[in-house]
């Protein structure tokens, strides 16, 4: 994974629990389901990354 990647993906999950605590603090769901969205999709992105990563190294 790139080091562009890496903060990218950092950034987009950060973005994601601050949306989600947002959403908790003023009681908007919409908001808080758009963070947690944010972070699966950080989530899943790191994971591909390191699967591509494990077979550039095999």
């Amino acid at each position: 994974m790139g080091l562009g990647d890496k903060i990218s993906n950092a950034a987009e999950d950060m973005g994601g629990k601050a949306k989600e605590a947002a959403g908790n603090a003023t009681d908007n769901d919409r908001l808080k389901a758009e963070g947690q969205a944010d972070q699966v999709k950080a989530d899943a992105k790191k994971v591909g990354e390191n699967v591509k990563d494990e077979f550039k190294r095999n």
